[in-house]
């Protein structure tokens, strides 16, 4: 198998997820994260499930000397929790809380032809445009 065919396997079993689970739903989103009003705690549960997959995942790893489709692990990245990160932080919760949705579950409602959903994902393509090219900018570099 291919990493091309492996990554779209993977995006098809992440949105189906995404959709069983409602987190496409931007009601039920935003019924989670109102712990103030009508809380709605059954999305708990989804990252309860999303945390056991990831840390057996995390654990089995530390026993393969590289991934299936990648000659090695990649290093972590960074570790500081500097002003960007705070900020970035900060702009996609306000945006979350407000919408109903974060990146995955956006594009993966997209698919549903809402035109609300198409304004949220063209918002977020210009953000990442825009910090993309903003003044200043240390490239990071890509993964092989």
């Amino acid at each position: 198998m291919s990493r091309t065919v492996a990554a779209f396997v993977s995006g098809l079993v992440f949105g189906a997820g995404l959709i069983i689970s409602q987190m496409s739903n931007p009601a039920k989103v935003i019924g989670f994260l109102d712990i103030a009003g009508n809380w709605d705690p059954s999305l708990a549960f989804v990252m309860a499930g999303a945390l056991v997959v990831v840390g057996a995942a995390y654990w089995s790893s530390a026993t393969r000397g590289a991934p299936l489709f990648a000659p090695r692990f990649p290093p972590p990245s960074g570790s500081e929790v500097d002003r960007p990160l705070v900020a970035g932080s900060l702009v996609f919760g306000v945006g979350w809380g407000l919408s109903g949705f974060c990146p995955g579950p956006a594009v993966v409602s997209s698919a549903f032809g809402d035109w609300r959903v198409w304004v949220f994902v063209a918002a977020m393509i210009v953000g990442m445009l825009l910090y993309r090219f903003r003044p200043g900018r240390q490239s990071i570099p890509r993964q092989a």
